[in-house]
């Protein structure tokens, strides 16, 4: 059953004076707000007729209503329907352009941006950057004493990543500058699983076998790129906001709390939740019930996905149901966009 123009405009009203206050919304308050013209009678009916469809609910007998999470579905879509054309908001640009300088590492611009983010929002920002197609650009290693090696890779976008390797033998310095020239101009300008699946082929040539340079730069690659390729970038920003959310407006467990914190710490959970979400470009709003994970019904997630070429990434926030959805949507995809520019901007 479609809802009524009539029905649409109290709803949304009531969703927005709850956003704002936290407290059950009476009829008397959205004669006042919503601008419809018509008695307290007529509202309660209306009302009547919202809970029973499952948009709204009344916590006590004598109290207003508040938004389900179905209601909340409705006030999403309704602002997704309406919204113009996003535009990274420049205020925003010019701050990260400002704190991450002009070429960017993935990780400083990445961290800034879940703070900005988070600031701008009020909400526990986070982004991340998936390394899997990401272009290889060079690799370098540097000798660390006795057999550990310093594996720098710097990918297309200024993204850099490090690990320590133990080679099992003890390397001058000018053999990994060799080992090093080799990759270089081999793998440059190749998708990161591209260069994985090259060396391994190349690790099984026969001619690789009678050529200690060529072996040696193989076997180094191997190692490196084992993590590497599979390797996402993840900044999370802002999680006591949660803290002081859940005290002020109640209805989240501190076991709950405790949960998503834990998830946010562990990372690898957060990726996973992303990538069951987000399939491709664009926005991605994901509110209560509609989250894979009970303990995180309390909770909605704002987030927008680019690809620019080179790298996957993600900016997003969690908050209570309760967020300012307008502000959370516009902030994230202003932040996306401005993130993506300034990466091809690096390149």
């Amino acid at each position: 059953m479609e809802l009524s123009d009539r029905s649409r405009r109290l709803l949304a009203a009531l969703i927005r004076e709850y956003i704002e206050t936290g407290e059950p919304v009476s009829s008397q308050i959205l004669v006042r707000r919503a601008g419809v013209g018509v008695s307290s009678a007529t509202v309660r009916n209306v009302l009547v007729q919202l809970e029973e469809m499952g948009y709204v609910h009344q916590p006590h007998t004598s109290a207003g209503r508040v938004p389900t999470d179905r209601g909340y579905r409705f006030f999403v879509d309704l602002l997704l329907d309406s919204r113009r054309s996003a535009r990274a908001l420049p205020a925003m640009e010019a701050e990260l352009r400002h704190e991450a300088g002009r070429a960017p590492l993935m990780d400083i611009l990445f961290a800034k941006a879940s703070h900005v983010v988070s600031r701008a929002s009020g909400q526990v920002a986070f982004t991340f950057a998936s390394a899997a197609g990401a272009i290889f650009q060079r690799i370098e290693f540097v000798p660390l004493g006795d057999t550990r090696v310093l594996v720098v890779v710097v990918a297309r976008g200024n993204q850099v990543s490090q690990k320590v390797v133990d080679t099992g033998e003890s390397l001058r310095p000018h053999e990994l500058v060799q080992a090093a020239n080799y990759l270089n101009t081999e793998f440059a300008g190749l998708p990161m699983p591209a260069v994985r699946e090259a060396v391994l082929a190349r690790l099984t040539q026969e001619r690789t076998l009678y050529d200690q340079l060529l072996s040696r730069a193989l076997r180094l690659a191997r190692t490196s790129f084992d993590d590497l390729a599979e390797e996402a970038h993840l900044f999370v920003e802002g999680a006591a906001t949660l803290i002081g959310d859940a005290r002020q407006h109640g209805g989240v467990s501190l076991e709950t709390l405790r949960a998503l914190l834990r998830m946010m710490e562990e990372k690898e959970r957060l990726l996973h939740l992303l990538t069951q979400y987000i399939d491709g470009p664009g926005l991605t709003v994901v509110i209560g019930a509609e989250h894979t994970t009970p303990d995180l019904w309390p909770f909605s997630l704002v987030a927008s996905t680019y690809v620019d070429g080179s790298t996957t990434g993600t900016v997003g926030v969690i908050g209570l149901t309760r967020m300012h959805y307008s502000r959370a949507i516009s902030v994230v995809d202003g932040a996306a966009q401005a993130v993506s520019r300034l990466l091809r901007d690096a390149n």
